[in-house]
């Protein structure tokens, strides 16, 4: 025997031996894609419900298998959202909506970091609704809608464009037709409309915190109590209704309200109940001190707030992007008729042609940015529903306007 033809027999009968020691070969290990566990809890305003729990699918879908999402909804007013989160910021939503007047003191408290992707949001939205949504120049949040002012709303079966210019002839119009006319004056964001274009002022002082208030003053052309005094006079007509949003919805849907102070959250509600006959404009005149003075509005935006203290900050950052997205603003616009804050939503023609977003644009000619701090609201809310019920105590107006401006200023 060959030594070659040797040692291919000693090869042959020793791999099986080397086999059995080997034991069987493995299974091949399937590897599973780990996907991260993502909670987030979402603040956003009760009407915005089903248009948020859309815009939470689209996003699932879209980032199907990077994660196991939980995206929680909660409604919280966006006026307030401040005060609810910074009593537990840690406990707070990761994600929430509110005023642009918040933005200062949500930053200062350490509620908002700034937004990394800033030039990119900057690039994308309208230069005011950036503004609103910085401090000091530096981007906190980002901006949702451009809109947040009020104008009128009215039922074109019972006004004219001429009508719709004083709110005197409306009054008298409504009473004829034996309907009402709604605004909310528990609210002083409305009440602001009958003090801003008089002369009498109210702002932020340097500090940022505290308010000056001269809506109490005995000089000038209109004084405190001239307003004050429209205010009673107005809300002796049997067309006026001293009503909130809920229930001016409510009337203008049951047709006892055939026109209202509102903004554009209710322009599809408006327009679904009217339909041909909805009409809306700027805010009319009211009589003052024996002239017509035009009815004045706050303005402002909403805006989409990720919290500092998130435990998913990274996708609590990708959901606010995804919400103020220029599609889901365009969405919103369908849905809620409310005015995008991106550029190329603002400029889409169904934008432009909504009487809502019009009226609103012609309106914002008489607005002013709102910048007050948080010591405004009581005390005006106060003095307004007292002239709503006629001033029940009889206490004089000056006093009552007096203790208003010093609530206001109060440090």
């Amino acid at each position: 025997m060959t030594r070659r033809l040797y040692l291919l027999i000693v090869s042959a009968c020793l791999l099986p031996l080397l086999t059995a020691c080997g034991g069987p070969e493995p299974d091949p290990i399937e590897t599973q894609p780990v996907e991260e566990t993502v909670s987030l809890t979402v603040w956003g305003a009760e009407e915005d419900e089903a248009l948020l729990q859309e815009i939470f699918a689209s996003f699932q879908s879209h980032y199907e298998g990077e994660a196991d999402f939980t995206i929680r909804y909660q409604p919280q007013s966006e006026s307030n959202c401040k005060d609810a989160l910074l009593g537990d910021l840690e406990g707070g939503a990761d994600v929430f909506a509110f005023a642009d007047d918040q933005v200062a003191a949500l930053a200062a408290a350490g509620g908002l970091d700034p937004i990394s992707d800033a030039d990119a949001v900057r690039r994308a939205s309208l230069t005011a609704a950036v503004e609103a949504a910085s401090v000091g120049g530096t981007l906190y949040a980002y901006p949702l809608t451009a809109d947040n002012g009020y104008f009128l709303y009215y039922n074109k079966a019972y006004f004219t464009e001429e009508d719709v210019q004083s709110l005197d002839r409306m009054l008298e119009a409504a009473a004829q037709a034996g309907k009402l006319i709604a605004m909310d004056w528990s609210s002083a964001w409305y009440v602001y409309a009958f003090f801003g274009n008089t002369g009498l002022e109210v702002g932020l002082n340097d500090d940022g915190l505290t308010n000056y208030c001269t809506w109490n003053s005995t000089d000038g052309p209109i004084q405190g109590v001239d307003v004050a005094q429209a205010m009673l006079d107005i809300a002796a007509s049997p067309a006026f209704s001293n009503q909130p949003d809920s229930a001016f919805i409510a009337g203008v849907q049951n047709g006892t309200v055939i026109a209202g102070v509102s903004g554009v959250w209710n322009a599809v509600a408006v327009q679904e109940a009217w339909g041909d006959d909805f009409g809306a404009a700027k805010l009319p005149t009211f009589t003052c001190a024996g002239q017509q003075v035009q009815m004045a509005s706050f303005s402002g935006c909403k805006l989409i707030g990720v919290n500092a203290y998130s435990s998913h900050p990274e996708w609590a950052a990708r959901l606010a992007e995804w919400i103020t997205s220029e599609k889901n603003q365009r969405l919103r616009f369908e849905m809620r008729g409310q005015g995008p804050a991106n550029a190329n939503a603002a400029k889409s023609p169904e934008v432009q042609a909504s009487p809502a977003i019009a009226a609103l644009l012609e309106q914002s000619n008489y607005s002013q940015l709102q910048r007050v701090g948080g010591k405004f609201w009581d005390p005006v809310s106060s003095f307004a529903a007292s002239m709503a019920e006629g001033n029940p105590s009889g206490v004089p107006l000056q006093e009552q306007l007096d203790r208003l401006a010093e609530g206001v200023s109060e440090r």
